[in-house]
């Protein structure tokens, strides 16, 4: 005979199953998904608590790939809620003296990681509100103390899922340090005499186009419109690998196919393509904080 559970009883449930008040946790790492790590560090966070929302950004950050993995971060850590726990690990530095951090930004998202550059991008766009070191006595995965090489595991995506979860406070992840993350110099975007600079942060994977960190409000400076030309400069460790004039237009079918243009990316920030084509390819130009141009009439 089927059983009703009584309504009362019913809504008695509710406040067990709304009970969850942890925060999402986000992974990112150099590893890709060929073998086993990024499952590892899943399960250590799913041993952590069963009831975490974990999700992925990016597992193909290139080997190593501190510039980019900075990136990728402030690119979509505006897009999720405050209080959120991002863990990146692109580490080619791991069991050195680098310490392992917690950065709390002033937008009330969590980063765990090295303190080798990967927290350039969202200390700047955020602003810092305050960094722990993370101390491994407490927020380590028990019996891992021999595991010299997988801190990705052994201590970020542990100590990443006790944060998210709430089974630790910010302020038990270790001892306050000064307000300051290791920063990668690169070429900041500006302005000088009819001339802007910036830096080539980054590819787009797919395609080939080329973003730089140059803002609309910048390059509205210029006064270009669409239609208009630009003479473009672009250099590596200060030597010039490329200068050419290209067209500004708002999409890409606005210059014939196999044609480069200039425009505006969806981030809003000065960008480089060929028309159903491959830029970087093209002209063998990449991204980093080697990386800079110049834009002009």
């Amino acid at each position: 005979m089927k059983k009703h559970v009584p309504l009362l009883a019913a809504i008695t449930l509710l406040p067990a199953a709304l009970a969850w008040s942890g925060e999402p946790l986000v992974l990112q790492s150099d590893f890709g998904i060929k073998d086993a790590a990024v499952a590892s560090m899943k399960g250590v966070a799913v041993g952590v608590s069963r009831d975490l929302d974990i999700y992925d950004l990016t597992h193909e950050v290139p080997s190593y790939n501190i510039w980019e993995a900075s990136l990728r971060l402030a690119q979509v850590a505006e897009y999720w809620p405050k209080g959120t726990v991002f863990v990146s690990v692109v580490d080619p530095g791991v069991g050195t003296q680098r310490k392992s951090v917690v950065l709390k930004t002033k937008s009330g998202h969590y980063f765990v990681s090295p303190d080798n550059g990967s927290l350039t991008a969202v200390a700047e766009q955020f602003g810092i509100e305050a960094v722990r070191e993370i101390d491994e006595a407490v927020n380590r995965l028990a019996n891992s103390e021999k595991a010299y090489t997988f801190h990705g595991r052994d201590v970020y995506a542990y100590t990443g899922a006790r944060l998210a979860a709430g089974i630790i406070s910010f302020a038990e992840v270790g001892r306050e340090l000064p307000a300051e993350v290791f920063s990668i110099p690169y070429q900041r975007p500006r302005a000088d005499q009819g001339r802007i600079y910036g830096n080539i942060e980054i590819l787009d994977p797919q395609f080939g186009n080329i973003w730089t960190n140059i803002h609309r409000e910048l390059f509205n400076g210029l006064e270009i419109a669409p239609g208009d030309t630009v003479k473009v400069t672009i250099s590596n460790d200060g030597d010039v690998v490329l200068t050419q004039t290209v067209p500004y237009f708002p999409t890409f079918g606005r210059v014939p196919v196999g044609k480069p243009l200039l425009y505006l990316n969806s981030l809003g920030r000065v960008s480089l393509a060929i028309n159903q084509g491959n830029y970087s390819e093209t002209f063998d130009i990449q991204s980093g904080a080697s990386w800079s141009i110049r834009i002009e009439k």
